[in-house]
């Protein structure tokens, strides 16, 4: 093995398929319009499979006076109803869902924390006594430290994950 760094990388299989996933997720839309997207296809497929008769029992229909229970039925969400209702829980359905809060709340403190130089501070701190070798190991187990603190903790390491390795 060569130890000159100025000779070239091997491109192996593995690299140039690293390669063409990279180009591949660079090209997507960003998350905001992937879920804007997501909404209409979910209202078309609500469509074509109300059309639909299953077979299947619901569970939560099953009752005393219901043991055999009722077939599973997909709403039409593109009925007047459907879409008022969606319209008028938008509000109550975006606030009373506990991850999205917490998600939120600590993304504005990372968001803070980065804007301060805290977050650069830390992980120039961290890089500093952490061996090349114990980078993955060390993310982990912050993962694992972060997820028991709070639902969302996947959330935040992820991203300084990739800050890391960068």
């Amino acid at each position: 093995m060569s130890s000159d760094p100025s000779a070239p990388i091997p491109q192996g299989r593995l690299v140039a398929l690293l390669a063409r996933l990279e180009r591949a997720g660079n090209k997507l839309f960003d998350p905001v319009f992937i879920f804007a997207l997501g909404i209409p296809v979910t209202w078309l497929i609500s469509a074509i499979f109300a059309q639909l008769t299953f077979s299947e029992i619901d569970p939560s229909t099953i009752r005393p006076d219901n043991p055999a229970g009722s077939p599973l039925k997909v709403v039409n969400l593109l009925t007047g109803p459907a879409f008022a209702a969606f319209l008028a829980d938008m509000v109550k359905t975006f606030t009373g869902f506990h991850p999205l809060g917490v998600v939120l709340v600590a993304l504005l403190g990372v968001g803070v924390a980065d804007r301060s130089g805290l977050i650069n501070a830390l992980i120039r701190k961290m890089l500093g006594v952490t061996p090349k070798a114990l980078l993955t190991p060390m993310l982990t187990v912050v993962a694992l430290i972060s997820h028991t603190g709070a639902d969302a903790g996947y959330v935040l390491v992820i991203p300084l994950g990739g800050i890391i390795f960068a």
